[in-house]
């Protein structure tokens, strides 16, 4: 299958640069994945989409201030890293920008206390692929302190304005730290979007996927077949398993909020099937893409996203490739907005 099949036309205007105020006030298309219906609501009629006995599951993930500006020791070079994941303590696996100018043993410094000491350091132990780089941090006291001092919000590249509030790149119910970018399919809730969900008799419950190094990676094979994802670390708690337990016996729908816990979700039916679904953690690198057979999610709540993304490949797999870019067209003829800041798309 070819990475140019989930190609479409997008013009840059339609790219969301900033968030809406209201984080609800954003528009939702919805697609009937059986006959490729499309209608176009609002995202406070997503209540609407739901039934008593669904049971809607978000990512619960947070996004760490992940983008770090320092320099070279031994040249003074600026070099910008980008934390993807915590590999074990205080080493990481990151992005180092501009690449050809970290190697292995060099040491980059970040920030300065009252006597021009660095606050934090990076040593470089191992170089990979694509500008990735593994680094061990040294400071004295609390790293997560001198990450919130030092560190950015990771703002995708596409998005070239500054973020005013960095909380609009969290979701309102984000608690556990670890992600290089938001589960943005979930940024358009609000406290009493949620509360108005329950009143309807739908349950939520919470995975965590730390999302990392596949957002930021386009697909660079020519065939969707070939192209590898990067593990990222999930968890299901023992109240979420029970609740999908639960929801699947009483015949009720699964409905996945983002692309994280569809990919969370999936990777967990494959490695229990034909068993009642455990509480587990673990690394996932599925790739989802048509022609597969889901086994857990029934709809799915998701933004727009790049042309011959996996992310695309993913929504086609669910939707079907047809449907899904029809409904693109028909989105960017509505001058839908785009990407991580932008609209939503329910496909049920």
């Amino acid at each position: 299958m070819q990475v140019d099949q989930f190609d479409f036309y997008l013009p840059e205007h339609l790219i969301a640069q900033t968030p809406l105020p209201d984080r609800s006030a954003s528009r939702l298309l919805t697609l009937d994945k059986r006959t490729g219906e499309i209608q176009h609501k609002g995202f406070k009629d997503m209540t609407s989409q739901l039934h008593a006995g669904d049971l809607l599951i978000l990512n619960n993930t947070k996004v760490i201030p992940a983008r770090l500006h320092g320099k070279k020791q031994d040249t003074g070079a600026h070099i910008e890293l980008l934390l993807l994941k915590n590999v074990q303590g205080d080493t990481w696996e990151a992005l180092a920008k501009p690449a050809k100018r970290v190697k292995q043993g060099a040491v980059i410094e970040f920030g300065s206390d009252e006597h021009g000491a660095p606050l934090l350091k990076a040593v470089v132990e191992e170089e990979k692929e694509m500008g990735g780089r593994i680094i061990r941090f040294e400071y004295s006291g609390i790293f997560q302190q001198l990450l919130d001092q030092l560190g950015e919000m990771p703002l995708p590249p596409y998005i070239k304005e500054q973020l005013a509030d960095k909380d609009r790149y969290q979701t309102v119910y984000a608690k556990h730290e670890g992600s290089a970018a938001a589960p943005t399919a979930g940024l358009h809730f609000t406290p009493e979007v949620l509360d108005e969900i329950q009143q309807k008799g739908v349950e939520i419950a919470y995975i965590t996927l730390h999302v990392g190094l596949g957002t930021f990676r386009p697909v660079s094979a020519d065939t969707v077949e070939e192209h590898e994802m990067h593990a990222e670390f999930y968890m299901v708690s023992p109240e979420t398993a029970e609740a999908i337990n639960r929801t699947k016996k009483s015949g009720g729908r699964v409905v996945a909020v983002g692309t994280t816990v569809t990919r969370t979700l999936e990777t967990v039916a494959n490695e229990q099937e034909g068993q009642e679904i455990e509480p587990t953690q673990g690394w996932t690198d599925i790739f989802i893409y048509p022609g597969y057979e889901f086994k857990l999610v029934d709809a799915l709540l998701t933004n727009f996203h790049l042309p011959k993304s996996t992310l695309v490949m993913l929504v086609s797999a669910l939707a079907g490739r047809e449907h899904v870019l029809k409904a693109y067209e028909e989105a960017v003829r509505e001058r839908y907005r785009f990407f991580s800041f932008g609209d939503a798309m329910f496909i049920y």
